[in-house]
């Protein structure tokens, strides 16, 4: 383990930060709420999955073996109308559910590979647990904290409120009065006992596509139901970290945590982490406001709220800047003020890392000696204080400022130690490619140039999918983008292929 590490964790569960001790020595058990795949990936998500992927990195670099786990929802998520997500996705897109799930499946793959976020260790499916999340159904009704009616399975919210105190609205940290006033009413649901009483299993009625016979009716899990189920199957029915989106704890992580003690009387995770969320132009993004710009439009320059197209690597580093508890509002000049921080970020480790050790002189520790090393402890200690890439960020800035003056000759070789220099370029590399995941694309070639075959395999993608759809003025749209910024698409028997024109 890296004792470097003194790890404090925000944890929503107590509403403060905590020293992070993991369940068993130099392991880490870590679930994250995944996509629902009816539709494309939005940017909101893109920077929860990646505030996650930066977490999950940074726990591989103290030392820890982590076993990540990110599911994918492709059932029993409802719209406010009751209409199962995926249901409503496959007959706008005229196909079976199980193809618009692997479509935005393979997309929300493509684009976290864009991102470059490292894949989790497991990534189950919700309708590959059926037999699992039936089990815990029948569990919690054995603990008497659900009951049957007509065919579906609710959970009683007020037994459990009265049997476990305090434990329903921990992680949201609202009273219960309040919760109860937020619950949505959905279609079909009048049979429930209390207004706050959730669906663990809904019979399906005649339109729905996606059903599984269980002990009470042919139906369909709850949305809730699968992130315990599974949790619980790969990590156990405790385990050290759960996170997700601010937009979770209420209802779906409050339910979880319900659920998980309904079925074994005890809490799934130790530390709960919410991602907050982004703005844009100083406003919740929203579709029907017209406030929203997806990651395509923004790598391309697509969308009146920005000027030009911007590399996923700044759009990565854009996102590093504001910690990942914080609200991060989206401007165009907040993005060109990125890409200069990013490009200044990337030429500092370049210059640094040219810098040959036999150059340096200095045989005792120097004041720039220790001024440097402040430098990398301030780094880490940010990572430290939750994650706080901001911190970190800032930290690598200040260091710059003396490699670059040992570069114009501002400082003397015998002003810094060997061994300090070499420190210096083992922590900023490893911090820049390992912690933060930022892939240099300010000069081309290399591991760089995957990051750019996968966004525009996705850009193809999207056009094949609206040619698919007969959606001509999107594909029209999409290659006219890319040859104004010199790309050629060619479309074959094969498919779509492109080239820098």
């Amino acid at each position: 383990m890296n004792q470097e590490q003194n790890l404090k964790i925000y944890n929503s569960l107590s509403g403060k930060k905590e020293q992070f001790t993991p369940i068993t020595p130099g392991y880490v058990g870590m679930y994250v709420c995944g996509p629902t795949v009816y539709n494309d990936v939005h940017l909101g998500n893109c920077r929860t999955f990646t505030s996650f992927d930066v977490i999950y990195r940074y726990l591989l670099h103290c030392g820890f073996k982590v076993r990540y786990v990110r599911n994918i929802t492709d059932v029993g998520h409802l719209t406010d109308d009751g209409e199962d997500r995926m249901a409503k996705g496959a007959k706008v897109a005229q196909l079976e559910p199980m193809e618009v799930a692997q479509r935005y499946t393979v997309g929300f793959h493509d684009m976290m590979r864009v991102f470059n976020n490292l894949t989790p260790s497991i990534e189950p499916r919700a309708t590959g647990h059926i037999p699992e999340q039936i089990e815990m159904v029948q569990e919690i009704l054995n603990r008497g904290l659900a009951y049957e009616q007509n065919g579906s399975v609710y959970f009683n919210v007020p037994k459990f409120a009265e049997s476990f105190p305090g434990v329903y609205g921990s992680v949201s940290g609202r009273v219960l009065d309040d919760l109860y006033q937020e619950t949505r009413t959905l279609k079909n649901q009048d049979e429930k006992a209390h207004p706050a009483d959730f669906a663990i299993w809904m019979k399906a009625r005649p339109e729905d596509i996606m059903v599984w016979k269980s002990p009470w009716s042919i139906g369909f899990p709850g949305w809730h139901l699968e992130c315990s189920a599974m949790s619980t199957k790969y990590l156990g029915s405790n385990f050290d970290i759960h996170g997700g989106g601010n937009d979770l704890k209420f209802p779906h992580h409050e339910n979880e945590i319900a659920q998980n003690h309904g079925a074994c009387g005890c809490h799934p995770a130790n530390y709960w982490l919410h991602a907050n969320m982004l703005l844009l132009n100083g406003k919740k993004m929203s579709k029907s406001d017209g406030n929203t710009i997806t990651p395509v439009q923004l790598f391309t320059g697509e969308s009146s709220f920005v000027s030009k197209g911007y590399s996923p690597m700044v759009v990565r580093f854009f996102m590093l800047q504001a910690h990942y508890r914080s609200t991060l509002d989206i401007t165009d000049e907040g993005l060109l003020a990125a890409e200069k921080g990013y490009r200044k970020l990337m030429e500092f480790n370049k210059l640094l890392q040219s810098i040959p050790s036999s150059a340096i002189t200095a045989t005792a520790e120097t004041d720039t000696d220790r001024a440097i090393l402040d430098c990398i402890q301030n780094a880490f200690e940010g990572m430290n204080d939750d994650f706080n890439t901001a911190i970190a960020i800032a930290a690598l800035n200040d260091l710059s400022s003396y490699i670059n003056k040992l570069a114009n000759q501002q400082l003397a070789p015998s002003e810094i130690s060997p061994w300090v220099l070499e420190r210096a370029k083992v922590a900023v590399n490893d911090l820049i490619a390992n912690v933060f995941g930022l892939l240099d694309d300010t000069s081309g070639g290399g591991k760089e140039d995957n990051t750019i075959e996968g966004l525009m395999n996705l850009i193809l993608e999207l056009r094949a999918s609206a040619r698919a759809n007969k959606d001509w003025p999107t594909s029209d749209k999409i290659r006219d983008a890319l040859t104004e910024i010199g790309v050629t698409v060619k479309d074959g028997k094969e498919g779509a292929s492109w080239s820098k024109s």
